[in-house]
């Protein structure tokens, strides 16, 4: 069973900095692309970045594009977010998700999230 943990998220002031880790569990993490969304209250999902299996091909929404920085660490089975100049409209529940392929999208398994809070 696939199972994707999501950690980092908390409050932070605006303009600062974040770092949100996924830790995957029951698969093999580097066959497979992975993505980050987010869903603020009253949202839809929003498609934020993605990364190829071998972290050699990245993607941004035109959103979050120069704030946001996608990595990962195949030996430690874990995709990073990286978030800075952090704005009021940051706030949401941020998940990471799995490609059913070696590219982002589609996502067949998701975490359960993790909050961020922007304070002014």
């Amino acid at each position: 069973q696939v199972q994707l943990v999501e950690s980092g998220g908390g409050l932070v002031q605006a303009g600062g900095s974040l770092r949100l880790s996924c830790v995957a569990s029951g698969g093999t993490f580097s066959r497979y692309g992975m993505g980050w969304f987010r869903q603020a209250p009253g949202k839809e999902r929003e498609f934020l970045a993605g990364i190829s299996r071998s972290g050699g091909s990245t993607a941004y929404a035109d959103s979050v594009k120069g704030r946001f920085t996608i990595s990962r660490d195949n030996a430690k089975n874990t995709v990073y977010l990286h978030i800075n100049s952090l704005k009021p409209e940051d706030p949401a529940v941020y998940y990471c998700a799995r490609g059913t392929g070696s590219t982002w999208g589609p996502f067949d398994y998701w975490g359960q999230g993790t909050q961020v809070t922007v304070s002014s």
